[in-house]
C-alpha cells in the first residue's frame, strides 16, 4: 500500500527522481561513442596549446560527433521520449528497462534516418555561423535564431516519433510544420530546455543523471499540449462537417430541418 501525508510526498518524489535518473543513465549508455567525442572536444588539449591547435581539436571532434550521432544519439534519445510519452499520458509505472530498449529496438531505423537529415542541417547551420561570425553582422544572429528553431524542431520530432506512426519524412516535415505554427509553444519549449542545460551546467550532477530525461519530459508535455488542441480542432472540423452534410441531405430530401 502507497504511504499518504508526508511520507507519500516523500515516496513520490523518490520514485520520479529514480525513474528520470535510469532512463538519463540509459540514454548516457546508448550514447557512449558520442559522449566520448564530446567529452574529448570538451577537454580541448592540454593547457599550452595555442587558440588555433584548440579549435581545430574541437573541429575535429564536432566531426565525429556528426558521424556517430546518427547511429547513437539519435535512437538513444527517441527512445527516451517514448520512455518520457508514457509518463505524460499518465502511465508511470511502465518497467523502464523493458520500456526503454523496445522502444529503441522499434525507432532505431527512423531515428537514424531523421538523426542523418538533422545532422546534415545542423552541419550546415553551424559553418553558416561560423563564417558569420566573423563578419559581425546581422546574419550571425539570424543564425542563432534558426538554430534554436532547428533544437525545437528535432525535439517535436522525437516526440511524434514518440507518438505517432507515419513515414520518417512526414515526420521531419510535421516537425517543422508544428514548430513554425506554433511560436509560442516553440518558445516556451525553447525556454524550458534552455534553463534545464544551463542548470546542468552550474550543477554538474545534473547531466549525467537528469538533464536530458528532464528536458525529454517537458519537450514532449508541450508537444502533448499542441497535440490535444490540434484534435479539438480536428473534432470541431469534423462535427461542423456532419452537421453540414446532414443539413445538405435533407435539404436534397425537400425537408426543412428548422420544423422539426
Amino acid at each position: 500500500m502507497e504511504p499518504r501525508g508526508l511520507m507519500g510526498g516523500f515516496y513520490k518524489i523518490s520514485e520520479w527522481i529514480m525513474r528520470l535518473a535510469v532512463i538519463n543513465v540509459l540514454w548516457i549508455i546508448c550514447s557512449i561513442p558520442f559522449v566520448f567525442f564530446a567529452w574529448g572536444g570538451l577537454m580541448m588539449g592540454p593547457a599550452n596549446a595555442d587558440d588555433q591547435a584548440i579549435m581545430n581539436q574541437l573541429y575535429t571532434a564536432l566531426v565525429f560527433m556528426g558521424i556517430v550521432a546518427p547511429f547513437t544519439l539519435f535512437p538513444a534519445t527517441a527512445a527516451m521520449f517514448s520512455v518520457a510519452r508514457k509518463w505524460v499520458m499518465g502511465e508511470t509505472d511502465v518497467p523502464l528497462f523493458k520500456t526503454y530498449f523496445r522502444s529503441y529496438k522499434e525507432n532505431y531505423f527512423q531515428s537514424m534516418i531523421g538523426g542523418i537529415a538533422y545532422t546534415l542541417l545542423f552541419g550546415i547551420m553551424i559553418v553558416d555561423f561560423i563564417v558569420y561570425q566573423k563578419q559581425l553582422n546581422l546574419m550571425s544572429y539570424i543564425f542563432i535564431a534558426l538554430l534554436l528553431l532547428l533544437v525545437v524542431s528535432l525535439f517535436n520530432f522525437f516526440s511524434m516519433l514518440a507518438h505517432y506512426h507515419m513515414k520518417t519524412f512526414q515526420l521531419l516535415k510535421n516537425a517543422v510544420l508544428i514548430t513554425i505554427g506554433k511560436p509560442i509553444r516553440s518558445f516556451s519549449t525553447a525556454i524550458m530546455a534552455g534553463v534545464v542545460f544551463y542548470m546542468s551546467t552550474r550543477f554538474t550532477f545534473l547531466i549525467p543523471f537528469f538533464m536530458g530525461s528532464i528536458i525529454a519530459y517537458l519537450s514532449f508535455w508541450n508537444f502533448h499540449l499542441i497535440y490535444q488542441k490540434l484534435q479539438e480542432q480536428a473534432e470541431k472540423a469534423k462535427q461542423l462537417q456532419e452537421e453540414e452534410d446532414e443539413f445538405v441531405e435533407l435539404a436534397d430530401e425537400g425537408q426543412n430541418p428548422t420544423n422539426k
